[in-house]
């Protein structure tokens, strides 16, 4: 049972101390896996969730994009960003839901992951200055948080368990 403990110079305790260190290892690669696989699903989920909901594509009444972004033009940190969605709130609806859509699977498909989570990023800094700036106190709104939850993805992209990670291996082999 000792065995596997001793160390190649007779000391006891390298096994253990090699297996701790190849688990933080490991760990450390898939560190980032659960906040893809949240975000992914979460953003696929609110694009799918707006395409299928026909009061929030119209452009007036209840529910809807144009209402939406009406309500909050006066309150948002960036009032001629509202502007320009309620030039058209039924296209500007669809734009967000589509990138929604795009940047979860990419997101979720680690398929040009820093990209997706730009976009995931910009979307979520659009919401906060526009939708949720007025929250009060600002830890109670989602969008900062999603926001910041973006940046380790931006910087660290999908490393692991990515078409990304699958087209890298395979420029690299002759």
């Amino acid at each position: 049972m000792t065995a596997y403990l001793d160390r190649p110079g007779g000391t006891r305790g390298s096994g253990v101390r090699a297996r701790l260190d190849a688990w933080r290892a490991t760990a450390s690669r898939y560190a980032l896996l659960p906040l893809r696989v949240f975000l992914g699903v979460t953003f696929v989920y609110a694009g799918l969730d707006k395409l299928t909901d026909p009061a929030f594509l119209s452009g007036t009444g209840t529910g809807s994009i144009g209402e939406t972004m009406r309500g909050v033009r006066d309150s948002a940190a960036i009032p001629g960003l509202v502007d320009l969605a309620l030039h058209s709130p039924t296209g500007f609806g669809y734009a967000l839901a589509i990138g929604e859509v795009l940047v979860g699977l990419g997101t979720l498909l680690g398929l040009w992951a820093r990209v997706a989570a730009l976009g995931g990023a910009l979307i979520s800094l659009s919401l906060w200055l526009t939708v949720s700036w007025q929250v009060t106190p600002y830890y109670l709104g989602n969008d900062l948080a999603y926001l910041m939850s973006w940046l380790p993805l931006l910087l660290a992209g999908a490393p692991v368990l990515s078409a990304d990670r699958l087209l890298a291996d395979r420029r690299r082999t002759p």
